[in-house]
C-alpha cells in the first residue's frame, strides 16, 4: 500500500464506528467513512473536542454540526497552499491520502530532466496540479465544475503560483480529450481522479465503470512521443489495483513502460494500522 505519511499539518487520529476522526491544521473534524466497519473503543480526548461533526442521514446525504469551526482555513503540504472549507458530501475540498502522489508526480517531474506538459483530468481543487507545476511542468487543469476551478486558482495563488503556465478550464473531460485529439495535442504526462459518478456542465452523466475505459484509450491517445507518466486514482471499490494495472496496461501496451497500481491509505494515530482510501494505477515510462 501506498501510504501518505508525509503531512505535518494533517492526521488521522482515529477511525471508529463508520467514522473518522481527523485533524486538519488547528480543528478537529469528525466525518463518515464507510470502510470503517469496526467498533472500536473511542479513547482519545478528541472525539469530544471536534469543531465538526458531518452527520449522515439515513434518507442519504447528510449535514455538519459546528463547534467553534471558521468558514474556511488554510494547511500546507510541501510548500503548497489547501483552503478548507466543510461543504456537501463532506467533503474539506482535499483528498489528503492523494499526498502520496503528489510526491511521486513531483518525483518524476524533476528528475525528467526536460519541460513536461500536464493533462489533469478531473482536477477538483488542484492537489496534482500545484505539484506538478512546483516541480516545474506547464499544466492544463480540467475539471467540470467552475467552482471547483476556482477554488483550485485560489490555492495556486496562495501557494505562489498565480504566475505558473497552468491552463485553467471548466469543461466535460472526456469532450475535451476528444478535442484535443482532434486538434493534434499531446501530452508528456495525464492525471485523471474520476469520481464514481458525477455530471458535466450540460448535465452529462459520468458513471466510473462504465466510462473510465473508453476515457483511458482516448487519453492513451494524447500522450506523445516520449511520454513520463500517467496516473489514474480510483475510489470505487469494485475497481482492484490489479483492474487499474490491467486496463492501463491493455491501452499502453505499446508502449514501453511499466504498470504498478496499489490501494493508497493514511496511517491512523491511534492505532498505527493503515487506513485504505481508494488505489491507484501508475504507468511510468522505461526510457528515463
Amino acid at each position: 500500500m501506498w501510504t501518505a505519511n508525509n503531512w505535518k499539518e494533517y492526521q488521522l487520529l482515529d477511525a471508529s464506528s463508520g467514522e473518522r476522526l481527523e485533524r486538519w491544521g488547528d480543528y478537529i473534524l469528525i466525518r463518515p467513512d464507510p470502510q470503517v466497519i469496526w467498533d472500536a473503543p473511542r479513547r482519545m480526548g478528541e472525539w469530544k473536542r471536534r469543531n465538526g461533526h458531518y452527520h449522515r442521514s439515513s434518507k442519504g446525504g447528510g449535514q455538519w454540526e459546528f463547534f467553534h469551526l471558521p468558514k474556511q482555513w488554510s494547511i500546507q503540504y510541501n510548500g503548497l497552499t489547501f483552503h478548507l472549507k466543510p461543504f456537501h458530501f463532506k467533503h474539506t475540498g482535499l483528498f489528503p491520502e492523494q499526498a502520496v502522489n503528489w510526491d511521486w508526480i513531483s518525483g518524476k517531474i524533476k528528475g525528467a530532466a526536460r519541460q513536461i506538459k500536464v493533462l489533469n483530468l478531473f482536477a477538483y481543487t488542484g492537489g496534482a496540479t500545484l505539484a506538478a507545476a512546483a516541480a516545474g511542468a506547464s499544466v492544463t487543469h480540467v475539471d467540470a465544475s467552475k467552482g471547483m476551478v476556482s477554488w483550485a486558482r485560489e490555492n495556486a495563488a496562495s501557494s505562489g503560483l498565480s504566475e505558473a503556465p497552468i491552463r485553467w478550464l471548466v469543461d466535460d473531460c472526456l469532450k475535451f480529450v476528444e478535442r484535443e485529439i482532434r486538434r493534434g495535442n499531446t501530452y508528456d504526462a495525464i492525471i485523471m481522479d474520476p469520481p464514481s459518478y458525477g455530471r458535466g456542465p450540460k448535465g452529462e452523466i459520468w458513471k466510473l465503470e462504465d466510462s473510465i475505459y473508453p476515457l483511458l484509450k482516448q487519453c492513451a491517445r494524447l500522450l506523445g512521443d516520449n511520454p513520463l507518466f500517467f496516473l489514474v486514482n480510483s475510489y470505487t471499490t469494485g475497481l482492484a489495483p490489479s483492474v487499474l494495472t490491467y486496463m492501463i496496461s491493455t491501452v499502453l501496451q505499446d508502449r514501453a513502460g511499466t504498470v504498478t497500481s496499489q490501494e493508497i491509505g493514511l496511517p491512523v494515530k491511534s492505532t498505527g494500522l493503515v487506513l485504505p482510501c481508494g488505489a491507484s494505477g501508475r504507468w511510468e515510462t522505461s526510457n528515463s
